[in-house]
């Protein structure tokens, strides 16, 4: 498939976005249970804005995909069969959620509405915040089951694919956590870096798993299949046409594979080797927000790679046709 990079900008901009979310409302989640000291609400309030912009950075990037963005709107009609609608509403509503948790924060007005067992209040933001977590795993569903729903795309189509979604945008989101975590509230970076560091091996995990799984795929349709001829040896001389077309731009990526292998190695090391060695001496507390704010950097454009790799992976069964120009 030919890449778009205005998808590649949305999923991976609301995956961080979704991902630092979840790592706030862990923070103030475990505050209010007890399990650690309360966190700063300005870290809150700024945190949520970061994830915010980051959220509309997706989706302003996602209308640079669409012919006439003035009929976007439409794209949320077909909910009941389409993943691609059931995302396009998921998605304002936890921006929705996300933005009034954020300004319950920053404003202050942020009231108890019931109290635990143990005596602590249960504020309005906790309310939010849960209502935030359930609409970030229905937009990471939503997001890939886009693709994992394509039968006809055998290396999307698997549950990887969806879980992949989820940690790849956790772990990014974590580690952008600890970052603004190291410049604004270092008490708390150490555990931001932990859960970052066993959310990007889980996610290395997965995506090597999706790798392995991938190259062992055998394609259902030959020439011969398609053809009817039985002959061991087909061989198409030429596209049939003498300039491209839809077809050829649109599901070709117009790379040879030894790119695709150098791109393969460099996500693997930018997105989950180095980020997790730059992340381990925060761990230990030793890291500075400085190597922090790297080891999201790196991480951010190993997603990038990555989510090249991925849409450039999957082999459309067009592409048997069109192979001369591939």
């Amino acid at each position: 498939m030919h890449p778009p990079f205005s998808v590649i900008f949305l999923t991976t901009l609301i995956g961080a976005g979704q991902g630092l979310f979840l790592a706030l409302f862990v923070l103030e989640a475990a505050a209010l249970f007890g399990l650690m000291p309360g966190v700063p609400v300005a870290f809150l309030a700024i945190g949520s804005g970061v994830a915010f912009v980051l959220l509309v950075g997706g989706l302003g990037a996602s209308f640079l995909h669409l012919g006439r963005p003035e009929r976007a709107w439409r794209a949320a009609a077909q909910w009941r069969t389409s993943w691609l609608s059931r995302e396009v509403i998921a998605l304002p509503a936890f921006m929705a959620a996300l933005a009034a948790y954020g300004l319950a924060h920053a404003s202050g007005v942020n009231p108890s509405l019931a109290t635990l067992a143990s005596g602590a209040a249960v504020p309005l933001t906790a309310l939010l915040g849960l209502a935030g977590v359930v609409l970030a795993f229905a937009l990471f569903v939503c997001t890939g089951m886009i693709y994992a729903s394509l039968r006809f795309l055998r290396e999307w189509h698997s549950p990887l694919t969806v879980l992949n979604f989820i940690l790849l945008g956790s772990a990014s989101g974590f580690t952008l956590a600890a970052a603004l975590a190291g410049a604004m509230h270092p008490e708390r970076s150490a555990f931001l870096a932990a859960v970052a560091v066993v959310l990007t091996v889980a996610a290395l995990a997965g995506r090597s798993a999706t790798l392995v799984r991938n190259a062992r795929l055998k394609p259902k349709s030959t020439l011969q299949t398609a053809l009817g001829i039985k002959h061991p040896r087909i061989v198409q001389m030429t596209q049939g046409a003498i300039g491209g077309s839809f077809n050829t731009r649109e599901f070709f990526h117009g790379r040879a594979a030894g790119f695709l292998r150098q791109v393969r190695w460099l996500f693997l090391a930018g997105a989950f080797v180095l980020p997790a060695a730059l992340l381990a001496p925060a761990v230990l507390g030793h890291g500075g927000a400085a190597l922090l704010a790297l080891a999201f950097a790196l991480q951010y454009a190993g997603l990038l790679a990555e989510r090249w790799f991925f849409f450039a992976q999957a082999n459309h069964p067009q592409n048997l046709y069109y192979q001369c120009v591939s």
